[in-house]
């Protein structure tokens, strides 16, 4: 299938992404505007090309701090919304579970209750005017500490929305061992929380055990470095442990794989797992979720068919519920046996 066939084909199939972290999906307009609220004055060609500028996975984080840092009021986030929405859109996304990073913004004098408000309505709003549904999960941060990601968690249970399921763990990795953490996630599985953890996206295998085995996670954001452990694989492919993969995501950090012929999605995939394909971060990478899928079509070597089961695999691995899967899955088959003679 050649590439705009490919694009319109798949951007027409339901799909869901589980691996996407909102302030990532602001767009450069939004954060010029951003920036000449906060400064007044506008940002320069150079400063948005040194914004984006990084080399590591640290980097790529303090970028991300340096625009959250941006937000001078809680109504700034329905500039990120409404780019999450054209995003959602512009993918075929009817289904999404995204994670907010709230340290950053309680730091600099942020109400959380008012930003789950604004969130909620938005989140709402969206569903109503495109039927799409998102749900949220706080990243409670490894980067400031087990007491900062305590109080993020008392917070998000103190001010309880319909569109925020659970707690994610995301950050400096190696800054954070999984291990850490184990007390929050404790305390939110005992009181009915989703709970999913990013690991062995920068430190090995033993990161993505700690996360199953301590944070007992239901999901793996990234996971790569389980194929340096056979054990671990097997583990995951048994259990069916879904693994967030982002592609684009991981061979930028380069300390793991540096092209997607060299990523283990293939080798994953391959042996069993329930692998899900994720963004993570697309204004930072400069990446679609369709894009991750030509990616892996053209230089992975996924065909059609397989690919059309890692979209059945973002809905069983998301927290709907089970007919809520059924028929989410049932509407992309029949998109898919729809569509695909059109651009074949």
């Amino acid at each position: 299938m050649k590439k705009e066939n490919f694009y319109l084909f798949l951007q027409s199939v339901p799909k869901a992404e589980l691996h996407i972290h909102i302030e990532a999906v602001i767009t450069l307009d939004s954060i010029c505007r951003l920036y000449e609220k906060r400064f007044g004055k506008k940002m320069t060609k150079a400063e948005q090309t040194a914004l984006f500028t990084y080399e590591d996975l640290n980097g790529f984080i303090k970028a991300f701090l340096q625009v959250q840092d941006l937000f001078t009021e809680v109504s700034d986030f329905d500039y990120v919304f409404a780019d999450f929405e054209r995003y959602l859109k512009g993918n075929g996304i009817t289904h999404c579970e995204a994670f907010f990073a709230p340290s950053a913004f309680v730091k600099k004098g942020f109400d959380y209750e008012q930003m789950i408000k604004n969130f909620t309505k938005n989140v709402n709003r969206i569903k109503k005017e495109s039927g799409i549904t998102i749900k949220l999960l706080v990243d409670v941060s490894r980067t400031f500490g087990l007491e900062n990601a305590m109080a993020n968690y008392e917070l998000m249970k103190s001010h309880p929305s319909s569109c925020v399921i659970g707690i994610g763990l995301g950050g400096a990795e190696q800054k954070g061992p999984c291990k850490d953490f184990g007390p929050v996630f404790e305390k939110a599985r005992k009181e009915g929380f989703h709970t999913v953890a990013h690991a062995g996206e920068d430190v090995g295998p033993e990161s993505v055990w700690d996360a199953i085995n301590v944070l007992n996670a239901e999901r793996i954001g990234h996971g790569i470095t389980s194929i340096q452990d056979k054990a671990l694989v097997s583990h995951l492919a048994q259990k069916q442990i879904p693994l967030e993969i982002c592609p684009t995501s991981n061979t930028f950090t380069k300390k793991i794989v540096s092209t997607i012929e060299d990523h283990p999605v293939r080798e994953f995939f391959d042996q069993g797992l329930l692998v899900t394909i994720g963004t993570d971060d697309p204004v930072f990478f400069k990446v679609t979720l369709l894009d991750e899928f030509w990616a892996l079509h053209k230089k992975a070597g996924f065909t059609l068919d397989q690919i059309k089961v890692l979209l059945e695999n973002s809905f069983k691995a998301s927290f709907l519920s089970d007919a809520q899967k059924k028929k989410a899955i049932k509407e992309l088959d029949a998109a898919w046996e729809e569509n695909i003679k059109k651009y074949e």
